[in-house]
């Protein structure tokens, strides 16, 4: 078992899973992707977990994909096979963040069903600053949260999103002081987990049901963006540009 998902189940049926990478502010590597993948198929099949909390170590949720570990892996990359385990996931999800959550940070949270934040949260999609697309199926089920206009402003700018911002907005549900968050989180996941299994199964496949052909569409979709604009002269400029601690110049692709 990997060290990068922490795991505990607590008596109520609770799960905990906490991403455990707090010296790269939990971005994702190949192996973490895979290991938080496995910890969601083995809760989803397992009787005993009721609900599942995700939460990250240190201070920060998740700064996203770690660039220095998201080399080729084979066959389907271990991203996209954790993408798609969540999306599919059939129990209910509550999510704690606080500090950043860019990224796939910001698009996990929109596949958990309660959302909790710090107020040191620090959240953002980030595509377009990139010179990318959305990923995770972002470019509909932001939408889908928070309506058209107000995910085409975020997506379109990838401007930052505090605590406040973000619940105004209704990507979270609420937000907590960041020492009282993850016990808030897990006694809302507590409350869940009391009903029986088989009944919060059947909600959330209800729930999520009309919402999940279109994610996974969008996540096709998604992909041949991705693979349209990585490595092209505008990405480039975006990756060194935060190497060198810098503002990209996109202007310069801008001449006719």
């Amino acid at each position: 078992m990997s060290d990068t998902v922490l795991q505990k189940l607590d008596e109520h049926g609770v799960l905990l899973l906490t991403l455990n990478r707090p010296e790269k502010k939990n971005a994702f590597s190949n192996e973490q992707w895979q290991a938080f993948g496995e910890a969601l198929e083995a809760a989803d099949e397992n009787p005993a977990v009721a609900c599942v909390v995700v939460t990250g170590a240190g201070s920060d949720f998740s700064s996203g994909v770690d660039l220095n570990d998201f080399s080729e892996a084979g066959g389907e990359h271990p991203f996209e096979r954790c993408a798609r385990r969540l999306v599919d996931f059939n129990k209910p999800i509550v999510s704690a963040a606080k500090g950043v959550a860019i990224g796939g940070g910001a698009t996990l949270l929109l596949h958990t069903d309660v959302v909790y934040v710090g107020e040191s949260l620090r959240l953002r999609f980030p595509f377009t600053a990139l010179g990318l697309v959305p990923e995770w199926g972002s470019s509909y089920q932001l939408q889908a949260v928070i309506g058209a206009r107000k995910a085409a402003e975020l997506m379109y700018t990838s401007e930052w999103l505090g605590a406040e911002r973000a619940v105004e907005l209704g990507i979270a549900t609420a937000a907590y002081s960041d020492d009282e968050l993850l016990e808030r989180a897990m006694e809302k996941a507590r409350e869940i987990a009391k009903w029986p299994v088989s009944s919060l199964r059947e909600t959330k496949d209800l729930m999520r049901r009309v919402h999940r052909a279109a994610i996974h569409a969008a996540i096709d979709a998604e992909q041949a963006g991705m693979a349209k604009l990585a490595g092209k002269p505008e990405n480039i400029e975006a990756v060194v540009a935060i190497m060198e601690k810098r503002a990209p110049d996109f202007s310069q692709f801008r001449k006719a």
